[in-house]
């Protein structure tokens, strides 16, 4: 599975440490955030390029990540874009429920409220999880695709 990595400056040292994770976990990680720190960049930058990335991937399995200090500033500019399913996650519950439920696409984690070590097990829940795919859940995301601003 290919996933899309954006992190801002808040982001920067926990990305390089998830970045290892993931690709010992087996997944293959394109960071799309900055190679240095950087403590002026902004957060839309790396969201656009990650789920941009995302969307030309083609692949359904592919999915992005994305790391700022609160999470949430990623999780708004991410679910600007049509197809994508951005979710903030802090647990193993909201991570699962984000993917089962919602098939999110994009996992968005807050840098200054989770730690490396709590983050692992809610991205391993995130990436393991499958869409349910009820009927329900199929209408939804449907609805969520119609809606114009």
């Amino acid at each position: 599975m290919k996933i899309y990595l954006g992190a801002d400056h808040n982001g920067f040292e926990i990305k390089k440490k998830l970045s290892v994770f993931m690709r010992d976990a087996g997944y293959e990680v394109i960071d799309l955030s900055g190679d240095t720190f950087n403590p002026n960049d902004d957060f839309p930058k790396f969201a656009g390029e990650a789920v941009s990335a995302l969307l030309a991937d083609g692949d359904k399995d592919s999915r992005a990540i994305l790391i700022c200090g609160s999470g949430q500033g990623m999780c708004m500019a991410a679910n600007r874009f049509k197809g994508i399913r951005a979710s903030l996650c802090w647990d193993l519950e909201e991570a699962r429920a984000a993917r089962n439920d919602d098939d999110s696409n994009v996992l968005c984690l807050s840098s200054r409220y989770t730690s490396f070590e709590d983050m692992q097990p809610i991205v391993m829940t995130w990436l393991r999880t499958q869409f349910a795919g009820a009927p329900r859940f199929v209408r939804r995301i449907q609805q969520i695709d119609q809606l114009v601003g």
